[in-house]
């Protein structure tokens, strides 16, 4: 049986992944079982002595110093989740769900939040079982953690809320008896462990971070399609150029490129036809590779906060302490977020042009908008229209969520991190790229009929025959959004990425 073991320190990208897309199972380590189970000893302490620690034996935000006696601690954890549970908005997926409640599952596991090892459990049968809160996707400021959604995903572990399972939209109470799960009543610092966290924006960042490290190989291999049916020059890409400017990412971008275009009868050297390309063809290398630089950063951070705590307060059972912080604040995430939306917006506008390139005939030997009738028919005319429109949202949407903050609690609270936001707009952003290359695959791959497909290099012509095994050739105008949406299940689901590098190789992020 396919698992991974949480145990609060080795979650990775991948990891997340399998569980939230294939259904892998979830464990707790042995040591992250003893590690909470020593953590919830310290809370209960402080609880039975009546100290006063924010969160647990007081309210919450602005009410911090209204203390809490230690027979309304069920309440005040209980009414914390009712009264957060405020987001608006479409639910996020199945997938998503899923990975929001690893990572808080994986957060809890390290042993510094003071939750009972029966409600961990629980939560990770939810996972195991099926049963998937209704989060909805807006509604948190990401500064004190992930508060409303988190709330949602809580809602129906104490059998309250909605959540889906098996297909269907229930109630959270009859989710879990469906599940055969037994509702949680929570107890002290139980809620505030919950919910005070990073984890919807990780969650939503993780995934699109994973779909971005592949979707800019693909970018290099929908770039190399368009420079054979462009005639393009290959001199650009020769690793000379590069080595005196070695950024890791542009180094990975011109080998990527003369891996895939290997035995290719379709480019140029320099000279023979032209003296130099035009920048998204010859700067494909530094395009690129800069969005892989900052994409590489981007996973770096994500898997250092997948294996973190960022709760308050830091129950330190060690020293018999609990610390109030602030490891909830979304920044660390919030820039890196907004920095992949800026990266892949950035991949869909080199694309674009290459389009733009492909239909127009005033910069290329090809007919007009691809199409051998032109004027009866328009062939690609308005697909290069909608990469435009794609990409001009994307320009919108890239700009930074991080630099906006607005003020809660009654200003104490006073600076947010919106993280959540950047999070989702570099979603949204990754789902438009990805159309773009679909749509510059299909373009490519009509343009490089008009010249001899069995020139095509090594990588290409796989990339050409997978786009080709669901979309014919383009003879007669016929509904242009079948073929693209036809692609774009093959950008989604990795499939040319996956073809390419099983007959030429891995293809790199960073060399």
């Amino acid at each position: 049986m396919n698992k991974v073991i949480l145990d609060g320190q080795s979650l990775t990208i991948e990891d997340v992944v399998n569980v939230a897309r294939h259904g892998y199972k979830v464990e707790l380590s042995e040591q992250a079982v003893k590690l909470v189970e020593i953590a919830r000893k310290t809370v209960d302490d402080f609880v039975e002595k009546e100290a006063v620690i924010y969160g647990i034996t007081t309210g919450f935000g602005k009410f911090e110093n209204v203390h809490i006696s230690q027979e309304d601690t069920k309440d005040l954890q209980r009414n914390l989740i009712i009264s957060h549970a405020c987001g608006v908005g479409e639910p996020f997926n199945y997938e998503t769900a899923r990975a929001i409640m690893l990572l808080r599952a994986n957060a809890l596991a390290i042993g510094n939040s003071g939750i009972r090892l029966s409600t961990l459990k629980t939560l990770i049968e939810m996972i195991n079982k099926g049963v998937y809160p209704i989060i909805p996707e807006k509604g948190s400021l990401g500064a004190s953690g992930d508060l409303a959604p988190l709330s949602h995903m809580v809602l129906v572990l104490i059998g309250m809320g909605e959540a889906f399972y098996e297909g269907q939209r229930i109630s959270g109470k009859e989710a879990m008896e469906k599940a055969g799960l037994t509702p949680v009543e929570l107890t002290s610092k139980e809620g505030l462990a919950l919910i005070n966290g990073t984890q919807v924006m990780t969650a939503v960042g993780c995934l699109a971070v994973y779909d971005a490290i592949q979707l800019v190989k693909l970018a290099d291999i929908s770039a190399a399609l368009s420079v054979e049916a462009l005639s393009g020059i290959t001199d650009a890409f020769d690793p000379r150029i590069h080595r005196v400017r070695p950024h890791k990412g542009q180094l990975a971008t011109a080998y990527n490129l003369l891996q895939v275009l290997e035995g290719s009868g379709l480019t140029t050297r320099q000279g023979q036809l032209r003296n130099q390309d035009a920048y998204a063809l010859r700067c494909v290398p530094q395009i690129h590779g800069a969005s892989k630089d900052a994409i590489d950063y981007i996973a770096q951070k994500v898997t250092i906060e997948i294996n973190s705590v960022t709760d308050n307060p830091i129950i330190l059972p060690e020293d018999n302490l609990a610390f109030s912080g602030g490891n909830f604040h979304g920044q660390p995430m919030a820039l890196p977020f907004d920095f992949l939306g800026i990266a892949l917006s950035e991949i869909a506008n080199s694309s674009e042009r290459r389009i733009e390139r492909l239909v127009n005939p005033q910069l290329n030997d090809l007919p007009a908008f691809l199409t051998p009738k032109g004027g009866l028919h328009s062939g690609f005319m308005i697909a290069q229209y909608a990469a435009a429109a794609l990409v001009s949202e994307n320009k919108v949407l890239a700009h930074p969520a991080s630099v906006d903050s607005i003020p809660s609690s009654a200003n104490q609270e006073d600076h947010v991190s919106m993280g959540t936001i950047a999070a989702r707009k570099a979603r949204d952003i990754l789902e438009n790229a990805q159309n773009v290359i679909s749509i510059e695959l299909l373009a490519g791959a009509q343009g490089v009929d008009f010249k001899d497909p069995s020139k095509l290099g090594k990588g290409t012509k796989v990339a050409y025959d997978q786009v080709r095994s669901v979309v014919p050739k383009w003879v007669d105008d016929r509904e242009m959004y079948k073929d693209m949406n036809m692609v774009y299940n093959l950008v989604q689901g990795h499939d040319i990425v996956k073809a390419v590098e099983a007959e030429v190789g891995c293809l790199s992020t960073q060399k």
